[in-house]
């Protein structure tokens, strides 16, 4: 009898830990595991010509916000700023950039792009 409550035990953790890890792979949970990461500094532009409102699949805390804000901060002439519960990222231009290099940055650091407005 007590091997079979044991058994039971050991079941429930294991559904329980597959269902987080398969949470965790699809990006719906509430970590990606990235720890502690510094902050991004805002990005100052002399002239804002453009904007564009990227909703990305995936970000689930600060380490995604910050990672996604540096990639886009590292592209010349662009500042962007994410709103992680709208899982959107707005970016400013002073120059016009393609929506393809954009959509490739944010996908190069681990992030699906489903929408650009």
């Amino acid at each position: 009898m007590e091997n079979v409550i044991i058994v039971g035990i050991l079941l429930v953790l294991l559904v329980g830990g597959m269902h987080s890890t398969i949470k965790h792979f699809k990006g719906e949970s509430s970590c990606c595991g990235g720890g502690s990461a510094v902050k991004v500094k805002k990005k100052k532009l002399k002239k804002v010509v453009a904007k564009k409102t990227i909703i990305v699949k995936g970000m689930t805390c600060e380490h995604c916000k910050n990672r996604v804000e540096r990639a886009l901060n590292e592209i010349e002439g662009v500042s962007a700023g994410v709103n992680l519960k709208k899982k959107e990222v707005v970016v400013s231009m002073e120059k016009e950039v393609a929506e393809e290099q954009l959509c490739r940055v944010i996908e190069k650091a681990g992030y699906e792009v489903t929408e650009i407005r």
